[in-house]
Order: structure tokens, then C-alpha cells, then sequence
């Protein structure tokens, strides 16, 4: 990217900076469906496949992404946060926009939301003018089809304003409290709000209280219903080098032989609620399946930075995008089954604002050591605090705080080689590097990994 691209992709995210931030909302669906009004309703030019949950959202929509890809589609991927550079929110054909381009989209659609503004009591919130943005570029492609990840809860978010024709629901559970609650059936109704009259819902595995919600929600609005361990899900599941391999049920029967290269239970999960989403897409059921190869070529492809990926070998470093419980915990299963560490060292930073004694809680089993740090959001948990709970978590001894963060990385490799001998290999050795989505685009950035 040359300088002044750069400046110009600097001014407008100075810009969008001055409204809203994306972790407040009003509940209200009223500006951004004034907006797409304006812009001529471009989501309505495409059909749409939404997805909602607690944790995994990005993963589903990139499987999903890769699949309708490799079946021939041209796509249009819309999902956030982004982890380096705002343009990974909207992607076509697999791949971020251009610079030039997204500052191109962002001044055609200027005008239009300085209009909606003037003596508006609420302006647009940044999200709804990304979302706005991504609509147009989508449309301007065009695409075939969108998938678009929900930004915050399902039923107000921006991304709401287009009728899926498919909804993926993954795992729900509490994050997002000061504005989702700390009630599980209540944040369930909130996220159920993407299931569309008439639209197809599949559903991963939830508790029971979850999935009452949102089998009430499927009833009420007559959508058609697959959920997870029961109309597909994941037969077997084989740690591979690299990732997993994979037999999974679909809609349309059984798919073999299936690697994909991501780690974790988790992970098999998503691929699971990702291909139904697909089969639904296309009407494969017990009559029709989709080609395997096809699949087979598509899950091979996928790309998911940040989860759980690995940043350097010889120790291994792996960055992980966990923020909060309930992923923290996905995080912790995934090292525990697929890596046999014998000293794994963690690197945290969270935000203020999460659950950072259930985080730290959930690491500490498969954590020898924890080295403790921050980021450079203006949301960050300061170093020193967020040290003093791991102490409580952790003991005094298994704990360190280096307030930068690339210091902390460092901190964390030596401290992981402390007890290997001058002949004695790395393997079972290694970093994980988590707590937030800033934390684990910071730390792709330090070990030089482009945005993807």
C-alpha cells in the first residue's frame, strides 16, 4: 500500500472513529434501514446466509465463504472485528478489499449518511456505516451470494436489516454483558432474531435452556429447523498435522475424508454447522447431497487467522483470538487434545470490560506459567490489574507482568525454553499468545503475518 493510500484509509477510519463505537448500540433498526433505502436497497440484490452465536461466528462464515467458493459461487463476506486492518471485514472472492477501494465505497456512500445524520437525535454508529458499506460493495461486484457475520446480539444488529435465507446459530452463551445481560434465555431471544420467516435455521449445540429459545423462535416464524447431533454434526474427528481430519453428517449424508486445517473440537463443530448452512443453501437433503470433492477441496482452503494459528515455530507460537469464558474454554480443550505440551506459557491481555477472572479460569489447567500484558486499545485492562487477578488464579509464582506487549512474547519464549537442555528438542514446548481479538491481531502484525 503505498503512502497516500495509507493516509486516505487513515483519514476515513479517523472519521468513521468519531461515531459511535461498535460496542454500543441502540437498539433500533431504523437508521441503517434508511440507509440501504438510500443506497437503493443493495441487499436485496443478493441472497444472504446470516450467522449469530456467542463464539465461532467468524470461523462459520469463513468456512462457509470457502465452500460456496469452491462450488463455483462469486461471494461477498462481510464480518468483524477485524484483526489487523479494517478492510478484512469485507471480502469478495475470499479476499479483502482494497484499500483504494473500501475509502472508494466509504465516499460514495458519504453523502447518504451526512443526510440521514442532520437532525437526526442518534447518528449512524460506525458499525451501521460499515454495514451500509459492505452492502454497496457487495452489490457493485456483484456477488452471488453474501455471508455476513452479526456484529453484537442478532435481533438490532445492523447486519439484521437483510432477510436471510439461511441462519447458522453457533453456541450461545454470556459475553457482551452490559448490553446482551447476564441471562442466558435472554441473550438466546436477542441472537434468535436472525431466523427469518420462511427462512431454513441451523443450529449447533446448545443447552437446553438455548435451545428451547430458539426452537420457540423457529416455530414462531415457521422457519425450517436442522440442529447439531441430530439432523448433522461431526461422526469422527483424527488430530492431524496442520489440523484435523474429518467425517462429518450433512443434510445430504455422510462426507469422508475431510482435512481441515484448524485445531480443536471446536473447529469440527463449526466445519459441521458450516457445511449444513451450505447444504441448506443449495436444498441438498436426503435426496440430494453436494459434490464431496467439492467439500472436500473447500474445507482444505479455509483460512481462519487468529484462531489458534501459529505464528513461529521452534517453540511453537500460536495466536488465539479468545475474549472471553466460554472461548477461553474452547481454547484450553483444543491445546489439551490436539498438542501434547509439557510446558505451554501463556500471554494475556484483555479488555476491561470482559470476564477476565472466567478467561484466566479457563486457561489455567493447560497453562504452566502466565505472562501477563496489555494492548494498545484505549479498552485494555491495565497490565497491573489484570496481574493481580491472575495472581488469585494462578499463585504468585506462575505469574509475570511485562506491560509491553512485545516484551511479553519474548518473555513468554525464553521462560518456555527455561528447562530444555542444550541437545534436547523443542517439540512439546511452546506460547500461546490470547484474551482478545486486538491481542491476537497485534501479535500477527509483531511476527510480520499479513492481513487475510
Amino acid at each position: 500500500m503505498d503512502e497516500s493510500t495509507w493516509d486516505d484509509l487513515h483519514q476515513v477510519e479517523a472519521e468513521l472513529n468519531t461515531r459511535w463505537p461498535e460496542t454500543k448500540i441502540e437498539p433500533s433498526l431504523t437508521r441503517i434501514a434508511a440507509l440501504v433505502d438510500l443506497l437503493g436497497d443493495p441487499h436485496k440484490s443478493y441472497p444472504v446466509l446470516h450467522v449469530a452465536g456467542t463464539n465461532g461466528k467468524t470461523s462459520v462464515a469463513r468456512m462457509i465463504d470457502a465452500l460456496l467458493s469452491r462450488i463455483g459461487l462469486r461471494v461477498g463476506r462481510f464480518t468483524s472485528p477485524h484483526l489487523q486492518v479494517v478492510t478484512e471485514r469485507i471480502a469478495i472472492d475470499a479476499v479483502p478489499i482494497a484499500p483504494e477501494r473500501y475509502v472508494e465505497i466509504y465516499r460514495d456512500i458519504e453523502p447518504y449518511v451526512a443526510m440521514l445524520d442532520r437532525g437526526a437525535e442518534v447518528q449512524l454508529s460506525k458499525f451501521e456505516v460499515l454495514t451500509g458499506m459492505a452492502f454497496a460493495a457487495f452489490a457493485d461486484a456483484p456477488v452471488d451470494a453474501a455471508v455476513l457475520e452479526v456484529g453484537l446480539g442478532g435481533t438490532w444488529d445492523a447486519t439484521n436489516v437483510a432477510d436471510a435465507r439461511v441462519a447458522a446459530v453457533g453456541p450461545i452463551g454470556v459475553d457482551h454483558v452490559e448490553y446482551l445481560g447476564s441471562d442466558l434465555a435472554g441473550i438466546a431471544r436477542e441472537k434468535a432474531g436472525i431466523i427469518k420467516p420462511g427462512s431454513i435455521a441451523l443450529l449447533a449445540e446448545q443447552t437446553p435452556e438455548v435451545a428451547k429459545v430458539l426452537l420457540e423462535r423457529c416455530a414462531e416464524v415457521d422457519a425450517t429447523v436442522a440442529r447439531a447431533g441430530l439432523e448433522f454434526g461431526v461422526l469422527r474427528r483424527d488430530v492431524a498435522v496442520g489440523g484435523q481430519q474429518l467425517k462429518l453428517q450433512g443434510l445430504g449424508g455422510a462426507y469422508d475424508e475431510i482435512f481441515l486445517p484448524l485445531h480443536g473440537a471446536h473447529q469440527a463443530a463449526n466445519a459441521a454447522l458450516a457445511l449444513a448452512a451450505v447444504e441448506a443453501f443449495f436444498g441438498a437433503g436426503a435426496q440430494r447431497a453436494l459434490d464431496s470433492e467439492a467439500i472436500r477441496e473447500g474445507f482444505a482452503s479455509v483460512v481462519v487467522p487468529g484462531r489458534l494459528e501459529r505464528v513461529r515455530s521452534s517453540p511453537s507460537v500460536f495466536v488465539d483470538a479468545a475474549h472471553n469464558p466460554h472461548g477461553a474454554r474452547a481454547l484450553a480443550a483444543a491445546l489439551e487434545d490436539d498438542f501434547g505440551f509439557r510446558n505451554l506459557v501463556g500471554v494475556v491481555a484483555t479488555m476491561g470490560d470482559k470476564d477476565v477472572q472466567g478467561i484466566l479460569a479457563a486457561l489455567e489447567p493447560v497453562l504452566h506459567e502466565v505472562v501477563i500484558t496489555t494492548n494498545s486499545s484505549e479498552r485494555a485492562m491495565d497490565p497491573n490489574e489484570l496481574g493481580e487477578v491472575a495472581v488469585e488464579v494462578f499463585g504468585v509464582d506462575r505469574v509475570t507482568v511485562q506491560p509491553r506487549l512485545d516484551d511479553a512474547v519474548e518473555t513468554a519464549i525464553r521462560l518456555s525454553e527455561e528447562d530444555i537442555g542444550p541437545n534436547e528438542p523443542m517439540s512439546g514446548v511452546g506460547v500461546v499468545v490470547t484474551g482478545s481479538v486486538v491481542t491476537a491481531g497485534e501479535t500477527r502484525t509483531l511476527f510480520g503475518k499479513e492481513p487475510a
